[in-house]
């Protein structure tokens, strides 16, 4: 364990860090991971700061109508009381107007006392313009104009703002995702000063802004890479700023992730297959793999806690601890699930009316609503699922996730699967969020996950109920691909990766026919037929998976080989 230092030695910049379940500084699984990883620094004693925007309307709350139409509104929160405000104010040139920037500070406390600081950048301030106001509102929200301009306050902003607080010595700048990519021409600006460019950035500074940066990319999906057209760019970030970044132009854009790779010395995918796709896309560049992790203690049930506190006492320092969770008594486990299960069904029950039962096979899918994730695989044959239901024992779905506001693929999705219900045992919940998360990937039986392969770039909500022994159904791609073990940490739908992408295949039907197979075949039988064995496949899960696909893990990965603080 590293010990407490006034000065922070890693930034972590992110777009979005979920702190707080309450606090809605986070869209989905990247601002989750990220407020993990800012937990488990806190636990090892990381000297550590987070970076990100202060995001007073949220991503958005989500509502449901009768017929599971999606709509949005602004998420109201008393900023105050999760977070104080500082002093410090920076300027930062935005579509050639002065924007300040101030900062609020919300502390993370680790099991060690050791404490992370968390700045959230904030443009509404009095000296702004109205619209100037409202860049840091909104998640993910308005045009690319509007998006260039929040970056600009994270990258540049960010920067000014940790030297304005005298945490201007920093070892290593971590950039999750591309959103904070800019943050690589604040620093070449810095090193540069007020010499003229003329078109071409010195070697040595390039070298020496490298050797500072760590950069984590986080989706092989095209649409998850920020790209800003050229003459927005040169618009909203000035001529000068543009020169510095000109070698990171892709087809007419300005591409975040092409900064962000020339920019850093390490970088890394998130699983193991996610770091191979990812150096498919940018064979140019080296890129490693750390495959990510959950906060264990974060996502445990309470009666899960209880279980590992009374037989695991060193599990909350020592993650690794939960190998022995072999040896805890099966009685003991199922007491366990059973009791977080009793408590998804209530939620359900009290908040959709759907009359779930709690000694029936609950499958959980939780996910943002989107086209490749695949939500509705599950459904493709309903005569067959209603038969094999018949023949092999009932099931029970709970979905929930959010579909982007300018997704309509997306809320289709989510009303297609609410209109299941006259068919079969299915609840959506609405605005699925850090609270649901914790008792939905608690209480659930069996995790479904369905990606399109090669999109998955990890997928940490199956990591969640690993935590609390709920084996994953899941494709092979993303973090599964290291974690499964048929029948034995769960189970897979189709071999492989490539098992449908020979010429002329179904993909669709292919992987529909593989997941009724295997829950005609195993899951169902196992679950109603050998409950032993279903309880010992809950033992290795949590004691294969939850000890090592934690942020615990991730953390001292990070540590040891992309900001080599430690030997």
């Amino acid at each position: 364990m590293m010990q407490q230092n006034d000065k922070a030695r890693v930034a972590y910049f992110s777009m979005e860090i979920g702190l707080n379940p309450l606090m809605p500084t986070y869209a989905g699984g990247l601002g989750v991971l990220a407020g993990d990883t800012i937990r488990s620094a806190a636990d090892l004693g990381v000297p550590m700061v987070g970076v990100t925007l202060l995001h007073r309307h949220g991503y958005f709350y989500q509502r449901l109508d009768r017929t599971g139409r999606q709509s949005e509104e602004p998420v109201a929160w008393a900023v105050t009381d999760f977070a104080e405000p500082l002093d410090a104010h920076v300027s930062v040139e935005i579509d050639g107007r002065n924007v300040q920037v101030r900062a609020w500070r919300h502390l993370v406390t680790g099991m060690s006392g050791h404490t992370v600081p968390v700045y959230l950048l904030d443009t509404d301030v009095p000296e702004n313009s109205s619209w100037d106001r409202t860049i840091t509102d909104a998640l993910y929200g308005g045009d690319a104009y509007y998006r260039l301009c929040q970056e600009m306050v994270l990258g540049f902003g960010g920067f000014d703002l940790l030297r304005a607080l005298g945490q201007g010595d920093i070892f290593r700048y971590h950039l999750n995702e591309g959103h904070a990519a800019l943050l690589v021409l604040a620093l070449m600006e810095s090193a540069i000063g007020t010499a003229p460019v003329n078109g071409e950035v010195p070697p040595e500074v390039i070298e020496k802004v490298r050797e500072q940066c760590v950069f984590t990319t986080h989706t092989p999906v095209p649409a998850g890479h920020d790209q800003f057209p050229a003459d927005l760019a040169h618009r909203v970030l000035g001529r000068r700023r543009c020169e510095l970044a000109q070698a990171c132009q892709h087809q007419g854009a300005l591409n975040m992730t092409l900064l962000a790779l020339r920019g850093s010395r390490f970088v890394n995918g998130v699983a193991m297959r996610h770091g191979e796709v990812s150096h498919s896309l940018y064979p140019g560049y080296p890129i490693h793999s750390i495959t990510n992790g959950v906060h264990a203690v974060a996502w445990a049930a309470p009666s899960f806690q209880n279980l590992y506190d009374r037989h695991l006492p060193d599990w909350r320092y020592d993650h690794l601890s939960l190998r022995y969770a072999i040896s805890i008594p099966s009685s003991e486990i199922w007491a366990a699930h059973r009791e977080a299960k009793l408590a998804l069904v209530d939620e359900v029950n009290r908040e959709t009316n759907a009359g779930f039962d709690r000694d029936v096979l609950t499958i959980g899918f939780a996910r943002r609503a989107t086209a490749y994730k695949r939500a509705t695989l599950v459904f493709q044959d309903i005569a067959r699922l209603q038969r094999l239901m018949k023949a092999k024992g009932q099931i029970q779905f709970v979905f929930a996730g959010k579909a982007h506001p300018q997704d309509e693929a997306g809320k289709d999705t989510i009303q297609r699967i609410h209109g299941m219900r006259g068919q079969l045992p299915v609840a959506y919940l609405a605005n699925y969020d850090m609270t649901l998360a914790c008792l939905l990937c608690a209480g659930v039986d069996v995790w479904l996950n369905t990606p399109l392969p090669p999109m998955e770039a990890s997928g940490t909500s199956g990591m969640k109920a690993a935590m609390n022994g709920v084996p994953s159904l899941s494709v092979l791609d993303g973090w599964w691909v290291e974690g499964h073990i048929e029948g034995v940490t769960g189970w897979s739908i189709g071999d492989k990766v490539e098992a449908c992408l020979a010429p002329g295949s179904d993909m669709e039907a292919c992987h529909a026919a593989a997941l009724y197979d295997k829950l005609e075949q195993q899951v169902l039988p196992c679950f109603y037929q050998d409950r032993e064995r279903f309880i010992d496949i809950m033992k290795h899960t949590i004691a294969i998976n939850g000890a090592f696909f934690n942020t615990q893990r991730m953390v001292q990965q990070y540590l040891r080989n992309a900001y080599r603080l430690v030997g």
